[in-house]
């Protein structure tokens, strides 16, 4: 058994400066940490119970393909219109889903979904011990 105690995101973006304004000025995120000189800059950002690290790089490699980044928050409608307003591009409006989550989906500069996910009050997820801590009452 592997116990982990903290996780982090890796994204070495194809534009870092488009891609840093996105996650911080349009999603709204805040910085834990920076590091490096330019042309070799990270960026750390608060992301609930994990943390998500932009890395410059002079050969950052293909977008992530298969993957979405799975964002909880009090109010998906809420949250969708923030960013849309801040200029995020839109992948689905807001709406309940048949296993009863609300979710919405946006794309940031290098086309990664991030998934906004309500968790209604009613739903499982609420009530079950194993689920995330309960942050959004």
């Amino acid at each position: 058994m592997v116990h982990v105690l903290s996780s982090r995101l890796l994204l070495q973006p194809a534009d870092f400066p488009s891609t840093l304004a996105f996650y911080e000025d349009v999603l709204g995120l805040v910085r834990s940490r920076e590091f490096g000189s330019p042309g070799h800059r990270g960026v750390v950002f608060f992301l609930g119970g994990a943390e998500l690290e932009l890395t410059e790089s002079d050969n950052p490699g293909p977008p992530p393909t298969g993957m979405r980044l799975w964002l909880r928050v009090a109010d998906a409608r809420e949250a969708f219109g923030q960013v849309m307003a801040r200029g995020a591009t839109a992948a689905s409006t807001p709406e309940l889903k048949p296993w009863g989550l609300i979710e919405a989906s946006i794309a940031d500069p290098d086309g990664l979904e991030l998934v906004l996910v309500e968790v209604p009050a009613e739903h499982p997820l609420r009530s079950d011990p194993r689920s995330t801590p309960d942050l959004d009452r």
